[in-house]
């Protein structure tokens, strides 16, 4: 039996902004045809089809609902059916994506890891309607931070998303051109070593 304990473990994520020139309606057009938009819900039901639940059929369905981007849509949360209310009239949306095959590459060897996938990101329509901001936090300095081994597959997943917001944005991550970023999760993956 295993013993009842709660733990603490802290770290330092790192939020990314993106702002653009580029329209909400623009930058979401962009983000919806560069990430899958079939419905993860119908994932069971589409494995039955091909014959029941299983790796082969599983990695089928998920690649065919894939977009270019290598992600897929699993939910959008619309804060802006709220806002209004407290007079806030800027769109803001959330959209929460990823790939589970990625996501295995990282819980096969932590399950923990599933707390941060899939990933997600905050559109936010910008002052009287000029532009945007996409905002996230850098999947590695989340994923890896309690598990280091973990960092070549959390480095993978930054990389496919500084492509979707660049390709969305038309602007470079700060996570992708930056080497003080890159260093800075390393360094953070250097120190959980050293204090393991």
């Amino acid at each position: 039996m295993t013993e009842a304990q709660a733990t603490t473990t802290s770290f330092e994520g790192q939020r990314i902004s993106i702002t653009t020139s580029r329209s909400f309606d623009d930058v979401l057009a962009r983000l919806r045809q560069l990430i899958g938009t079939d419905s993860w819900s119908s994932t069971p039901a589409a494995m039955q089809e091909l014959g029941g639940a299983n790796q082969a059929n599983f990695e089928t369905i998920v690649r065919s609902r894939l977009g270019p981007s290598e992600f897929m849509l699993f939910h959008e949360i619309n804060h802006s059916q709220w806002l209004p209310i407290y007079g806030i009239k800027r769109r803001v949306l959330r959209l929460i994506f990823g790939n589970p095959i990625i996501a295995f590459t990282m819980m096969r060897d932590d399950l923990t890891a599933g707390l941060f996938a899939p990933v997600e990101i905050l559109l936010v329509e910008g002052d009287d309607a000029n532009g945007c901001t996409v905002a996230y936090v850098l999947p590695s300095s989340l994923v890896a931070a309690a598990n280091p081994s973990l960092l070549p597959a959390a480095r993978q997943l930054n990389r496919k998303l500084d492509a979707l917001i660049s390709g969305a944005t038309g602007v470079a991550s700060p996570s992708a051109t930056s080497p003080s970023t890159s260093r800075t999760v390393a360094d953070e993956v250097s120190a959980t070593t050293r204090r393991s």
